[in-house]
């Protein structure tokens, strides 16, 4: 798995200007990873791509 320093975070494009409110997003092979966008440093979630791609679809349909 790629190092968290080596990996290329995103934020959504829901996210607001202001950037107050926002996760940041990296993939690799193996793993999606999410962080809190305001604190880069805080603890990650690395899911698996089948378990975001449900979360994606779930959240979609809300």
């Amino acid at each position: 798995m790629s190092s968290i320093g080596e990996l290329a975070w995103f934020k959504s494009s829901y996210s607001g200007s202001d950037g107050d409110a926002c996760v940041e997003v990296a993939m690799d092979a193996r793993a999606v990873h999410v962080r809190d966008s305001k604190d880069q440093r805080s603890p990650e979630l690395a899911v698996s791509p089948a378990a975001w791609n449900d979360f994606v679809t779930y959240a979609a349909q809300a």
